[in-house]
């Protein structure tokens, strides 16, 4: 029994850890994104580097979509099904 509960920890330990990783590394994609709109509008207007900066953001947001199927379950847009929870009503 020791044993059973003992690897029920180890394994909410793991899954809060990499939903904490997932959630970090979403945080830095974000951050990334924002620096590349900023330095592309303040120091570097040409097509070229908008250009860039499109296909930046289009593969960071493509990383950021995989990161929360991995971690949440589910696309961002679809809502996984809601649980039905049962009543106590005789």
């Amino acid at each position: 029994m020791a044993l059973a509960v003992q690897h029920k920890d180890r394994a909410d330990g793991y899954e809060r850890y990499r939903r904490r990783l997932g959630r970090a590394l979403l945080l830095g994609l974000e951050i990334l994104v924002a620096a590349d709109i900023v330095r592309t509008v303040a120091l570097d207007s040409t097509l070229n580097a908008i250009l860039s900066l499109g296909l930046l953001v289009i593969i960071r947001t493509f990383l950021s979509w995989s990161v929360v199927l991995e971690v949440e379950g589910f696309w961002p847009w679809k809502r996984p099904p809601e649980r039905v929870l049962p009543t106590n009503e005789e």
